[in-house]
Formats: C-alpha cells, sequence, structure tokens
C-alpha cells in the first residue's frame, strides 16, 4: 500500500507539475483565445447580461435553466479553492500568485467557453426526456477514429473523481473545520450531510438545479461581504496590496517576518495550479452542467459558462486573495485555511471572522458534492447506460458519510491524479474542434448584429 501511495503521489505530482497539464492548459487558453478573437473580452458585458439579467431562454430544449446550469457549475468550482486554495498559494507563492491566478483566469475564460458550446453542440437525448452532453459526447460525436476511446477515457476519470475530490475530500474537509471550530463530531457532520446531500441528489438535476438556483448566489454573496467589509475597513491598504500583487508577479516577493519568500517560478506555478484547481476551465467538467440548458444556441449557453470563470477566479478569488494582503495575513506562519481565518479574524475580530470562513467552507464544499454528483453521474451513465444511475446515487451519498469520518490522504492523491488525467483527453478536442467553436461562435456574433 505505501509503494502505491508514493507512486500515486509522484503521478499527481507529474500531472500538475510544470511540465505537462500546467502548461497545455494555459497554452490551450492562449491559442483559443486568439482564434476566438479575445471573446472573453469582447463579450463579457453581454455575458455577464445573460446570465445574471436574463437567466432563461424561451423556446429551447433541455432540462433546467441555462442561470441554474451556470449556478450548477459554480456550485462545482466556488468550493473549497476559493478559501484553502487562494490561501495556499499565496503562502507558497507570495502576493504575485493572485496575479497568476488572475492569467489563468482570464485565458480559462475561452476555454470555459469553448467546453459549453461543444457540450451543447454535440449533446443527445438521454432518452429519458433528457440531455445528455459534456466532453465524452463531443470526443465522441465530433472526432473521427480515437474520439470513442478519448470520450471513454474522460468519462472513467471524471466518474472517479466525482466521489473523490467531487465528494470524500470535500464532506473530509468540512467535518474537520466544524470538529475544530465548534467540536462538532465528524459522524454528525457527515450524517447531515449525507441527508441533505440525499434530499437533492435523488431528485436528479432539476432538483440540483432548482436548489442551487437559489442556494449558490446566497452562499457567495454573504462570502464576499465579509471579505467586502474587510476591504473597506482597509481600503486605504488595497493600492499598496496591488502594488505586491504586480511587482511579486514578475520579481518574487522577499522574505517578511514569519513568511519565507517566494521566487518568481513559485509566484507562476501556485498562482497557475491553484487558479485551475479553482475555476476548474480545461478540465471539461463545467460542459456537463451547461449541456442540461434549455438553449437553441450553444454560443449563447457558452457566454452564460463563461462567466463562471469570471466569478469564480477574477471575483471571488480577488476578494480573498486581497482580504489576506491587506490584513497581513500572508506574513504569518500559517498556510491554507487557517490563514484565511487569520485574515478574516483579524479584519472581522475574532468571533465574525471565524464564522464566517467556518460556515463559508462548510457551504462552499457542500454545493461541490452537489455539482459533481451530476458530473460523476453522467459519465457512470455514459460508460454504464441510465440504469446506474440510481445505484450510483446511493454510493455517492453513502460516500459523502464516509468521507467525513475517514483520512482521506491517499483518495486525495488518487482523485487529484484523476482529476488531472480527465483535462488531457479533453483539451486534445478543445484543440482538434476549436474550428467548430470558432465558426458557432462568428454565426452567433453575426446574427446578433442584425437583430
Amino acid at each position: 500500500m505505501e509503494q502505491l501511495s508514493q507512486f500515486m503521489s509522484a503521478a499527481s505530482d507529474f500531472v500538475w507539475g510544470p511540465y505537462l497539464l500546467i502548461p497545455l492548459l494555459l497554452t490551450t487558453g492562449f491559442f483559443l483565445t486568439l482564434r476566438l478573437r479575445g471573446i472573453q473580452f469582447t463579450q463579457l458585458w453581454h455575458s455577464l447580461w445573460l446570465a445574471l439579467v436574463v437567466r432563461k431562454e424561451p423556446g429551447g430544449s433541455g432540462d433546467i435553466s441555462h442561470f441554474q446550469a451556470l449556478m450548477t457549475a459554480l456550485a462545482a468550482t466556488v468550493g473549497t479553492g476559493n478559501i484553502v486554495g487562494v490561501a495556499t498559494a499565496i503562502g507558497l507563492g507570495g502576493p504575485g500568485a493572485l496575479f497568476w491566478m488572475w492569467i489563468t483566469g482570464l485565458f480559462g475564460m475561452a476555454t470555459k467557453y469553448s467546453e459549453a458550446l461543444l457540450s451543447v453542440r454535440f449533446r443527445v437525448p438521454d432518452g429519458h426526456g433528457g440531455q445528455a452532453g459534456g466532453p465524452m459526447y463531443y470526443l465522441t460525436n465530433g472526432i473521427p477514429v480515437v474520439g470513442r476511446i478519448l470520450g471513454t477515457l474522460f468519462a472513467l476519470f471524471a466518474a472517479v473523481a466525482a466521489f473523490g475530490i467531487g465528494n470524500m475530500v470535500q464532506s473530509n474537509s468540512v467535518a474537520s473545520a466544524l470538529e475544530g471550530a465548534w467540536n462538532v463530531p465528524t459522524w454528525a457532520s457527515g450524517l447531515a450531510m449525507a441527508v441533505a446531500a440525499a434530499l437533492v441528489i435523488l431528485g436528479g438535476i432539476q432538483s440540483i438545479g432548482r436548489f442551487t438556483g437559489f442556494f449558490v448566489p446566497i452562499m457567495i454573496a454573504g462570502y464576499m461581504l465579509g471579505a467586502g467589509a474587510i476591504l473597506v475597513a482597509n481600503v486605504e491598504k488595497i493600492p499598496a496590496a496591488l502594488a505586491l500583487v504586480f511587482d511579486g508577479a514578475f520579481s518574487g516577493t522577499a522574505a517578511t517576518g514569519g513568511f519565507t519568500g517566494a521566487v518568481l517560478a513559485q509566484a507562476i506555478r501556485f498562482g497557475v495550479a491553484r487558479g485551475i484547481f479553482s475555476n476548474e476551465s480545461g478540465l471539461g467538467s463545467a460542459g456537463i452542467a451547461a449541456a442540461a440548458a434549455k438553449t437553441v444556441e450553444p454560443a449563447r449557453q457558452a457566454l452564460v459558462s463563461m462567466t463562471q470563470t469570471f466569478i469564480d477566479t477574477l471575483v471571488v478569488c480577488s476578494f480573498t486573495g486581497l482580504a489576506i494582503i491587506v490584513t497581513g495575513a500572508w506574513k504569518s506562519d500559517v498556510i491554507g485555511a487557517p490563514m484565511t481565518q487569520l485574515a478574516f479574524t483579524e479584519g472581522l475580530g475574532s468571533e465574525w471572522g471565524s464564522w464566517i470562513v467556518t460556515v463559508g467552507l462548510a457551504m462552499f464544499a457542500f454545493s461541490t458534492i452537489l455539482g459533481w454528483s451530476y458530473y460523476g453521474e453522467k459519465s457512470v451513465a455514459f460508460l454504464f447506460g441510465h440504469r446506474s444511475i440510481t445505484p450510483y446515487r446511493v454510493l455517492f451519498i453513502g460516500a459523502v458519510f464516509f468521507g467525513a469520518v475517514r483520512s482521506l490522504d491517499f483518495v486525495w492523491t488518487v482523485s487529484d491524479v484523476m482529476n488531472g488525467l480527465m483535462a488531457l483527453p479533453n483539451l486534445v478536442g478543445l484543440l482538434l474542434l476549436s474550428g467548430v467553436v470558432a465558426r458557432e461562435t462568428r454565426d452567433y456574433v453575426r446574427a446578433r448584429r442584425h437583430r
């Protein structure tokens, strides 16, 4: 077992290291940005209008509104990465890591747009009144010869990752946080989460969409109010914080106080890695939710889905990162969730700060469980057929409780590898099908100009 654990740890370091997935993700995002003529810049306000104001498209076929599809995808991505991941990036890479998270988010918007467009473009009826789509379908149906192999590999990796990073790791994080803050037994947290998850997941995507459409906006707004209050109270320090971010992004950060310092390579590495972990652009997962949206225009839903990366990384992660920097928490000896906890405690007081971070972590992690339950469900259905969905849901709910009460170091490592491996066939598909994305985008923009 120890040898297997060492092998998986080495595999994780290789997959997420500086020589494979990270440069491939950034290169793909840059290529798609060029091919789509900077769509994340030229169409940002239109996409936000569609996502947050229009909210639904009449007459489209699908299971849920495009706002609910967006909230389901946000439920999966706005998670522990926004609290723990940002702090870890800054703790290991210095304030400059936040800049590289922004860069990852900006290029990732083009990647997310492409995933969603292809997911809607190549989706198929599931035979039970709904729609099925995502990378496994656009790889299989869009790429000749090797497409079926790539689609099957994606679905396999996604199904495994759903139980790890999308489930047990999340419930374990919540249980640990509640036990540390309020002495709640891990079994009690696990049982409560499993019951709550069952009430939502067993109803399928319509139930998940309705719940996330209500829950996720409140969750994000509540957390941002807390972080925003810290920034308002320290508004005079924001210019200096931004100067630290930009200076550290290109020169690294010198050692200060308990902070060990970071060279430029660390700022880039941890900023990019944690940015990708948070917004999942390039992994292909969000396309599965996009395919469930009621829409007749793939590009329209893709614009809505693109805002997911904007909200996750360029808004929520920025609030966390700037709160950590203006309060000086980044100079401390702690890292990860304790660093964010320290920033909120310094900014809002011990009682409010601890409460917001603990509750925020619990809500973010639970929402991730809901989003990934659908991703895993659709992946399993692609591999084994519709009859596998009910047994999968039962196993997934049971894993929520199991994850809360067990040590999951090995599970984290395995799911981290699977999560990374999801991206490889997906990125191949995005590059090979980029012509389809560009053509659909030109047609949509041209038609919109003549309306």
